[in-house]
């Protein structure tokens, strides 16, 4: 019986890294939706925000005026987000020290080559495919409003 859900187990971990690792980075782009569903703008304004999901504003600071407190570590969202296309965003999101080395963002949707990770969070990315698809589409609405 122990088997078994080991086996499952190991099996739910297998399939879960080929979700992950199947997005590549093309370049600088991660073209594909990370999930079936479009992003809502309004759930990733949400995750944007939180103190315990995106953490975003620990480092960036944006058109938030019910967040005391942003951070000044990383550029603005507002400006990151116009001069960026989805697919740009998308990459930086999932692994943005493919593009910047020494960054302090974390990847949100990498689980291999990680330093420091808790053993309870090996194997499980920060956000999932469809939160960051949210949080995609909330800052190229951004980007929208930013251009009119």
């Amino acid at each position: 019986m122990r088997k078994r859900y080991g086996l499952a187990a190991l099996l739910l971990a297998f399939l879960n890294f080929g979700s992950v690792a199947a997005q590549t980075i093309s370049g600088d782009l991660v073209n594909e939706s990370l999930s079936a569903s479009p992003g809502d703008p309004v759930r990733g304004r949400a995750i944007v925000a939180s103190r315990q999901t995106g953490l975003c504003l620990l480092c960036h600071s944006g058109p938030f005026p019910e967040e005391r407190f942003q951070g000044n570590l990383a550029p603005e969202l507002g400006r990151s987000a116009g001069r960026l296309s989805a697919s740009e965003l998308r990459a930086r999101i999932v692994d943005a020290s493919r593009f910047n080395p020494d960054t302090i963002m974390p990847a949100y949707y990498r689980v291999d080559q990680l330093f420091r990770v808790a053993p309870k969070f090996t194997g499980q990315t920060i956000l999932t495919g469809q939160e960051i698809e949210d949080v995609v589409a909330f800052l190229v609405g951004m980007n929208k409003q930013n251009s009119q």
